[in-house]
């Protein structure tokens, strides 16, 4: 299983970005994203969607739920949507206790 960061890491490389050049578009310092990358720390909810949007990539690609860089919403069950919603406040949670 590729974790997020290396995710994070293998788009970035791919878009010929820097760490920092990534940081300036998230209005964050190069440390965030070299943690994200390491694995140490977890973006915050807002900047997990800005990743997303810069990437043209599905948040359940990142998150390690699909192997699809773009989510087919369609396809979710209520349930499942329940459960991508939870391991979102989860993220936002772990991420709290490094602040």
């Amino acid at each position: 299983m590729i974790f997020m960061g290396e995710k994070i890491r293998e788009l970035r490389t791919e878009k010929k970005m820097t760490q920092e050049q990534l940081a300036n578009r998230l209005g964050l310092v190069k440390g965030s994203i070299s943690a994200y990358e390491q694995g140490t720390k977890y973006p915050s909810l807002e900047v997990l969607v800005n990743i997303c949007q810069i990437f043209n990539v599905s948040a359940d690609y990142l998150l390690g739920l699909s192997d699809d860089r773009m989510i087919k919403s369609s396809v979710l069950t209520d349930e499942q949507t329940k459960l991508l919603r939870g391991l979102i406040k989860e993220f936002e949670m772990a991420n709290a206790r490094f602040d």
